[in-house]
């Protein structure tokens, strides 16, 4: 299936990945980062994965999350009656449970299910036995308890029934994963837990603060988002799943099953925006017991627990999804060197205390470690924003955001009445400007560059004015802007910059997607720059790129109309958020430009 025939179900410590043929081809248990226990998504069938579906051909499904919850209905319409599978995990109070109910609507609806278990990201078949009734699964340190309420048949290693269900039948199916040294873990009554995920996920979406033009959307996203979080910690990962393919066939599969602090600052944002105060402080306690400790040793990202050794390899027994090699786990990005998390923190926890989170000592004593790291070391190379792996450069990008480090401390210290060494870091906030000005902008094509001394442009360009480097109206960034659409448009969306096997600037071969959040930035900077119209045509455009569910992918492919990449991308909600958030701020102002600070 195509990356947005899946939905998103999760209890907030993980989540699965439900197919339209009612085929759940991704789950990693207990946490987002663990092995999985199906993962045919990334291989085939014998990788294990679980359907359950009416029977036949003769049949059609449509689906939707039940109002603004994470628990997904899919109606299945034949020939002799409808029925409706409802997929959720609800609120983790133990183990981990993943319920998939049928429920009859009309008629008589002949329905079938296969499930096969393969533990270690497919590779470690289970001893299967039944026990008191229900399926229990072994493989070494994972165990699962199966409750069905139809025999499950066995053979050739997996388990499968044929059943009928009639109007007004409810059929529940329960599937609770436990450490296989423990003992069997109490049932659950998942009927009830049906009504109480509901209404849990009903009640969390009811407090969105945003009234805009959107709203569906930006809830969707925000749901999205807390489906996302590792709830214990109050860590969000980028993607519940590794190896989705920025390129069909190719070699960009990374794995994103764990906490980029770029995107906590900009999740911290999105959440207050939004009136998620509760939430959001819990993202800046996990970002602030992440960062703890010397900045030199700062890393751009973390396990779901605050983890630092993130070792990557291959999984060398998996195909690939649509052939895309080598299957990953871990990330070797993990131990770069990129400026622009500096700038990210320091922009989002300054903002976060304009809107009134209570500034604290220890978070400013963190800050003051971390600009006075970033004093002596801004001038360094780095890999980037977009984790090159390439030789390091002097990024623009990384530049602006070293900028922008320095002008909210100072600007923070006047503010609070801090005390420091803030003339001499207003010093060093001017001189970095006034090098990217220089070094960065190359005058004859009216634009900035990706990298000091070079030609190529960098759809992080974008956010030029949006941290307020530079206005809106300055003729610098309207030519950049333009000169964006020009060489970095395809069929209407954004690239990250040039990809092609003679430009060595990512070190890896072959092509990739438009990246959504770069086409978001460039509507936000298009209404910035006055052309509202324009803003908002591409925003709508972006937003009808969302899956039958409103979930989005890392990237897109104009050509095939496929989304690729890690799926769903935190970074691609965030940035409709906040793009809707701008873009409603400029309705209400009359089309006023507004810098984001």
């Amino acid at each position: 299936m195509r990356i947005e025939d899946y939905a998103l179900i999760g209890d907030t410590q993980s989540a699965a990945l439900v197919g339209r043929d009612g085929s759940i081809d991704w789950l990693c248990l207990p946490r987002f980062d663990s092995p999985s226990c199906f993962a045919r998504l990334l291989g085939d069938e014998s990788n294990g994965f679980w359907r359950l579906a009416a029977a036949g051909r003769d049949r059609a499904a449509r689906r939707a999350y039940v109002e603004d919850s994470l628990v997904l209905a899919t109606d299945w319409e034949t020939s002799t009656g409808t029925a409706r599978v409802v997929d959720f995990m609800p609120v983790r109070s133990g183990n981990p449970d993943l319920v998939r109910v049928v429920e009859g609507l009309s008629g008589v609806v002949e329905m079938t299910t296969e499930i096969r278990i393969r533990f270690d990201y497919g590779r470690i078949v289970p001893w299967a036995r039944r026990a008191g009734g229900h399926l229990h699964a072994v493989g070494g340190p994972d165990s699962v308890w199966i409750h069905s309420p139809v025999p499950l048949r066995g053979g050739d290693y997996r388990h499968e029934a044929t059943f009928t269900v009639a109007a007004g039948q409810r059929l529940p199916f329960v599937f609770t994963w436990h450490p296989s040294h423990q003992p069997q873990p109490q049932a659950i009554a998942p009927l009830a837990e049906l009504g109480l995920t509901v209404q849990a996920w009903r009640d969390w979406a009811a407090r969105c603060g945003y009234r805009g033009p959107w709203r569906d959307a930006v809830v969707r996203s925000l749901i999205t988002l807390k489906a996302l979080t590792y709830s214990p910690t109050g860590g969000i990962v980028a993607a519940p799943t590794t190896s989705l393919p920025e390129h069909l066939g190719g070699v960009r599969n990374w794995d994103y099953r764990y906490c980029w602090l770029r995107d906590a600052a900009m999740t911290l944002d999105a959440l207050l925006r939004a009136g998620y105060v509760e939430e959001a402080d819990a993202w800046r306690v996990w970002l602030l017991r992440a960062i703890a400790g010397r900045p030199q040793d700062h890393q751009i990202m973390y396990g779901v627990a605050g983890e630092r050794r993130l070792p990557e390899m291959t999984l060398d027994w998996l195909s690939g999804y649509e052939g895309s090699r080598p299957v990953r786990i871990g990330n070797g990005a993990a131990g770069q060197f990129q400026l622009d998390v500096y700038g990210q923190v320091v922009n989002a926890l300054y903002k976060a205390r304009k809107k009134g989170m209570p500034p604290d000592d220890y978070t400013w004593s963190l800050l003051m470690k971390g600009a006075e790291f970033l004093e002596h070391n801004w001038d360094r190379p780095d890999e980037g924003l977009w984790e090159v792996r390439g030789p390091r450069r002097h990024f623009v990008h990384s530049k602006i955001m070293s900028w922008l480090a320095m002008d909210r401390m100072t600007r923070g210290a006047a503010e609070l009445g801090r005390t420091g060494p803030f003339g001499r870091w207003c010093a060093l906030r001017d001189r970095i400007h006034a090098e990217v000005c220089d070094k960065g902008y190359d005058p004859g094509r009216n634009t900035f560059t990706q990298s000091y001394g070079s030609r190529e442009l960098d759809a992080a360009l974008l956010q030029i004015p949006i941290v307020g480097f530079l206005p809106p109206d300055d003729p610098r960034v309207t030519g950049t802007i333009e000169a964006i659409e020009r060489e970095l448009m395809t069929d209407g969306f954004v690239l990250r910059y040039p990809v092609a096997e003679d430009n060595p600037v990512d070190g890896l071969p072959g092509g990739e997607g438009a990246f959504l959040a770069c086409s978001f930035w460039l509507a936000e900077a298009r209404a910035m720059t006055g052309r509202h119209d324009d803003a908002v045509e591409l925003f709508e455009r972006l937003v009808a790129l969302s899956n039958d569910v409103g979930l989005l992918a890392e990237e897109y492919d104009p050509r095939t109309g496929r989304q690729l990449g890690n799926f769903p991308q935190a970074f691609s909600h965030i940035h409709l958020i906040h793009t809707a958030q701008a873009l409603s701020r400029e309705v209400r102002g009359a089309g006023t430009a507004k810098v984001n600070i």
